[in-house]
């Protein structure tokens, strides 16, 4: 039956707070630094390693001093640079600079193999990469050989620049360059958890609407402010710790305290050493605070908000990470590189509303939101599950060099559709399914993995776990699960099928359990299902 064109309107979501004027004319340097005055002499970036610490005023300066080296090195406006970096205050330094010298940022995975990095680098057309003294060795054959500049932060190498070259030029001497909102300003490549990494083209005014949906008007989608100090735990060269953390903060001229790596105890000194009050987290930390027992031996109560992304908790996770920090608002939050983080809870907002729990909260302000029948493309109503599809200023520009694909993902109304599998409730909350490509199918019936490991950790003797499909002759497909055990307790693959068999409906049920020592995950904390398919395919020992 063909809908009626309002009968499609009434399919279309929007966020339950009203639009906002977003200043998309700025270039993203001037729009993350438009307030600083108020703040200027105040903490912008802490070394949670070392104590060192940048005011607001370092870091603008130093940026723009970055932006003048880059020009000196020959880097023009529509060049790409490379950031093969932890997180650091060169990290920040560099991507500001770029954007200020009109040139485009690329991030990379410091524990890239030379491969990954050289594929990368050669898609993106890197000109420069900046790195550390670990990495230069995967590097420096690929550079010299392709004439690439190579700037080291922490060590003066052969054949490499040192940092401080950067630094040198006056702050003054920056060259003006004639910046369009629409000019790329960064090039993230996509995870490729399920497929090739894709070069995701944003612009100025991409980045810019993504971070004023979350942190601008009078009452922000997500309440953080210049008193705040935010947890940098998160990977910068991702699209979540890029735009909500660094850029999102220095907006609202938060303090930003970076961690290079996670480590529980570190995590829960660094907390009470600085008072943190907004902790970004991933599924993964949320689960190891969860089950820590040492959380009760720190002061962690200064956390007045958490949000989880990059990956769906289950409700019993989420009640469990409530029970260690009471004094925190928890909240899940969805987003894609393609389309910026989209939804976030209305629970973090200035004036919060209350959302159900496993939600992400409602469609972010001055963007709408669709659910598609993945089959016919035909809108659907509340509680039915179907791709969802975004559509909003903050959508990426398209993929590098890939028309092709950037039509598969970018229909001809300008909805991006994401591959996620989701609803949205009488209440406009969104709840996230899983991947359309995860979904298993067993004689036709659909299983979602997410649900099933959400199940899978509430067992007191697993750490961790992930679910995937095996061929199955009789079914088609089957679920099967990886688990990481709790504390050695020697819990056998019987006891998980039949703890997992007691909750589910019976197409739902474990067929096999595989025991390994970790979880494969990306940096963003998303399980890297492909890892544990190529497992299966070369047959797990157990």
């Amino acid at each position: 039956m063909e809908v009626s064109r309002d009968e499609q309107k009434k399919l279309i979501y929007r966020s339950k707070l009203s639009d906002i004027y977003i200043p998309t004319h700025l270039p993203l340097h001037s729009y993350c630094f438009q307030n600083i005055s108020k703040f200027s002499s105040k903490p912008c970036l802490i070394d949670g390693a070392t104590g060192k610490a940048y005011n607001y005023a370092d870091v603008e300066r130093t940026s723009r001093k970055v932006a003048a080296g880059l020009n000196k090195l020959g880097i023009q406006k529509g060049q790409v640079i490379m950031l093969l970096l932890p997180n650091s205050a060169e990290f920040a330094f560099s991507f500001l600079g770029s954007s200020i010298c009109g040139a485009v940022t690329t991030m990379a995975n410091p524990f890239f193999k030379t491969a990954e990095i050289a594929k990368q680098v050669k898609a993106s057309d890197a000109k420069l990469i900046i790195t550390q003294a670990s990495c230069v060795p995967k590097v420096i054959d690929l550079a010299q050989e392709n004439d690439i500049k190579v700037v080291c932060i922490d060590s003066v190498l052969e054949g490499c620049l040192h940092f401080s070259e950067l630094t040198q030029l006056d702050d003054d001497d920056v060259p003006s360059a004639e910046l369009d909102p629409n000019d790329i300003v960064t090039l993230p490549f996509s995870s490729g958890t399920t497929g090739l990494p894709k070069g995701v083209m944003l612009s100025h005014k991409n980045l810019i609407t993504s971070i004023a949906q979350h942190v601008d008007g009078e009452n922000p989608n997500l309440y953080i402010h210049s008193e705040d100090v935010l947890l940098g735990l998160l990977p910068m060269f991702h699209i979540y710790a890029l735009t909500v953390v660094l850029l999102g903060g220095l907006r609202v001229g938060s303090t930003i305290l970076i961690m290079q790596k996670f480590e529980l105890v570190t995590l829960m000194e660094l907390v009470q050493k600085y008072k943190v009050t907004v902790a970004p987290m991933v599924p993964p930390v949320v689960l190891a605070i969860s089950k820590s027992l040492e959380v009760d031996n720190y002061d962690l109560s200064s956390i007045r908000m958490v949000m989880s992304g990059a990956a769906p908790i289950g409700k019993d996770l989420e009640d469990a990470f409530r029970t260690k920090l009471p004094n925190a608002k928890l909240a899940q939050g969805y987003g894609m590189t393609e389309a910026g983080p989209l939804t976030m809870s209305l629970a973090l907002a200035k004036e919060p509303i209350e959302v159900k729990s496993g939600s992400c909260g409602s469609v972010v302000r001055n963007a709408e939101v669709k659910i598609v029948d993945p089959e016919t493309g035909d809108s659907l109503p509340r509680n039915q599950p179907g791709e969802i599809c975004v559509r909003g200023t903050q959508i990426m520009k398209g993929y590098l060099n890939d028309l092709e694909g950037t039509k598969k993902t970018i229909d001809k109304g300008g909805w991006l559709h994401t591959g996620d599998i989701g609803y949205i409730d009488e209440d406009d909350e969104v709840f996230i399914v899983d991947r359309l490509k995860e979904l298993i199918k067993y004689k036709g019936f659909q299983v979602a993995p997410a649900e099933l490991e959400a199940l899978l950790i509430t067992h007191p003797n697993i750490l961790d776990a992930a679910v995937v499909s095996m061929k199955d002759d009789a079914a088609g497909e089957v679920p099967v699960a990886f688990v990481v055990r709790s504390n050695s307790y020697e819990v056998t693959e019987d006891e998980i099928k039949e703890y997992i068999s007691k909750q589910v409906v019976f197409y739902k049920r474990i067929k096999r359990v595989f025991f390994i020592e970790a979880i494969p995950k990306a940096p963003s904390g998303k399980i890297l299902r492909k890892d544990l398919r190529a497992m299966l395919m070369a047959g797990v020992p157990n």
